[in-house]
């Protein structure tokens, strides 16, 4: 019969990986909450690792939490409002760490990339990275832009 020592060290062995898994979800909660609270949205539904944060209006704003985590909005609007794209980067503050004012521009770069080119465009930073995707014919999402981390690696 094993000892309580080996039981313990067993019982700590299997529990671990659902232990960083609470701990990165609990991060991904408040990460959304804060968010929220800084573009006057509601925290929503969660969906695996996404939460959803409600907005009044076209825009939708989600948090994802993976390797590192991603705010990304998304906008109805035949072209989005300034609000978008304000809202957008007052959220990717409290995410990766850079003031607003100097993500702003990014975001609207990669936007305007977007329209030009007709792709993705994506703008990498300091460790940070910036992508939009627009799409004028749709009805339902006609832009989608997002920023995170840049997962180390």
């Amino acid at each position: 019969m094993p000892s309580l020592t080996v039981v313990r060290l067993l019982t700590l062995v299997v529990c671990l990986p659902f232990l960083g898994a609470a701990a990165r979800a609990d991060t991904c909660d408040d990460l959304a909450r804060q968010i929220a609270g800084a573009i006057g949205g509601k925290v929503g539904k969660r969906a695996g690792p996404s939460i959803d944060i409600r907005l009044a209006g076209p825009i939708k704003f989600d948090v994802t939490c993976r390797a590192e985590p991603i705010v990304q909005a998304t906008s109805a609007e035949p072209a989005p409002s300034a609000t978008f794209f304000r809202d957008l980067s007052v959220a990717s503050e409290i995410l990766i760490g850079e003031s607003a004012s100097a993500v702003e521009p990014i975001i609207a770069n990669a936007y305007r990339t977007s329209l030009s080119e007709r792709r993705k465009s994506f703008i990498q930073q300091n460790g940070w990275s910036a992508s939009c995707y627009t799409d004028p014919g749709s009805s339902t999402m006609r832009t989608l832009c997002s920023v995170g981390r840049i997962p180390p690696g």
